[in-house]
């Protein structure tokens, strides 16, 4: 009988850190255990009324196929309604600069695949979100990392960004406000690694997906875009979704924004290989343009509470961590060796009070050997008298963890 083998890239393919231990966490829940997901960020807030109404409301007799880039009518009002506050005195973003995408993990698939051929590589700022690996596996490129330093709050050196440049590198990867590490760049530091990224003709990948949760900032801030630097507009993408913005993770809407017509068009084949976008989720998407800017301010208000009750409760048990300025991760050294060991066993064999905790280990989020063996990831997407649970859970268990 003939042995049928996968290929080495689908045997080979990366498991998601961030998920891998689910499985474990639900056979603990579904043994009656109070289980915290900190290793998702699934956050808890409720998704804008108008949304939800406008799957209430869709009463079409036939749900049929939407463009490859996406109903004009909701790249029209992107444009306009939302991306008109992030360009600042930059020349608009139009209908024509977007592609609606399924989500923004799609949009990040297509920009890479747009740039890159197998072989090539992208640098990535380490600890950096993990399907910025995984994709690169897919599309058989490397990774190129330059590493970043809690002791320096994860800032990115521009001149450690040039020297990995090699004869390989077809775009630097980034989020802003990062995922894990909760960095927000300034327009200065975006400028600066702008133009690096255009004296050596290669592309700027931004994943911004988190551009509203910035905090310690006045009220209604936005992260800086790539989309509001001069001259940039050649060589920058950006990856953008409505998952975490309006708390609508199940949505799967994202879209990619380039003003180059050639990486434009490109992405446009690779939608038009997979047919369409969502369709009932665009409507809904394009229901949350209108959403009141009154649910940002309580939604990052809320945020920041959460990010200071993590921060304040681990600082007390003494792991010493800094607030992060964005988004709703937060990178955790932690006194053990094997950190993956450590939160599996936190989710099968502890609890406190029949609570225990679930965390993702940080080795996953490093492309360097042996990096954030020690370290979580902790998403503060939970309401704030849980992360003082979460905190005492961690404290104990730590206190009872024998590695054996």
């Amino acid at each position: 009988m003939t042995t049928i083998t996968l290929s080495r890239r689908g045997l080979e393919a990366p498991s998601s850190p961030i998920r891998a231990l689910a499985s474990l966490a639900r056979d603990t829940a579904a043994k009656g255990t109070n289980v915290h997901y900190m290793n998702i960020g699934q956050p808890d807030i409720a998704t804008p009324p108008g949304m939800i109404k406008a799957y209430q409301q869709y009463d079409e007799t036939v749900l049929a196929y939407a463009p490859s880039d996406g109903y004009v009518e909701y790249r029209e009002a992107l444009a306009s309604k939302y991306y008109s506050r992030v360009v600042g005195d930059q020349p608009p973003v139009t209908p024509d600069d977007i592609v609606v995408t399924v989500g923004g993990s799609e949009a990040l698939l297509f920009a890479m695949a747009s740039i890159t051929d197998p072989g090539d590589e992208i640098l990535v700022c380490e600890p950096y979100y993990t399907n910025y690996y995984g994709y690169a596996h897919i599309l058989g490129i490397t990774t190129a990392p330059v590493t970043t330093h809690a002791s320096e709050g994860y800032r990115i050196d521009p001149a450690s960004v040039e020297a990995a440049i090699t004869g390989k590198t077809r775009g630097l990867v980034l989020p802003t406000p990062g995922n894990p590490t909760g960095v927000v760049l300034s327009a200065d530091e975006l400028a600066a690694l702008s133009d690096i990224c255009a004296r050596h003709g290669i592309f700027l990948i931004c994943d911004e997906v988190y551009r509203e949760f910035i905090y310690d900032q006045p009220q209604g801030s936005l992260a800086t875009s790539i989309l509001s630097i001069p001259g940039a507009a050649e060589h920058s993408i950006v990856i953008d979704s409505v998952s975490k913005r309006y708390s609508a993770c199940g949505a799967r809407i994202g879209c990619l924004v380039t003003r180059n017509r050639e990486v434009r068009k490109a992405a446009l084949h690779f939608g038009q290989a997979r047919l369409s976008p969502p369709t009932v989720d665009q409507k809904a998407g394009l229901a949350a343009l209108d959403t009141p800017p009154e649910y940002f301010h309580n939604v990052v208000t809320e945020y920041k509470g959460r990010r200071d009750t993590l921060v304040s409760g681990l600082n007390a048990i003494g792991i010493d961590v800094q607030p992060p300025k964005g988004a709703f991760y937060l990178a955790v050294p932690l006194p053990v060796k094997d950190a993956d060991h450590f939160a599996k066993w936190l989710v099968t064999d502890f609890t406190v009070d029949n609570e225990t905790v679930c965390v993702a280990p940080l080795g996953g989020f490093y492309s360097t050997e042996g990096l954030g063996q020690n370290e979580v990831r902790m998403a503060y997407v939970l309401d704030k008298d849980v992360i003082k649970r979460c905190v005492k859970i961690l404290e104990a268990g730590l206190k009872a963890y024998s590695p054996g």
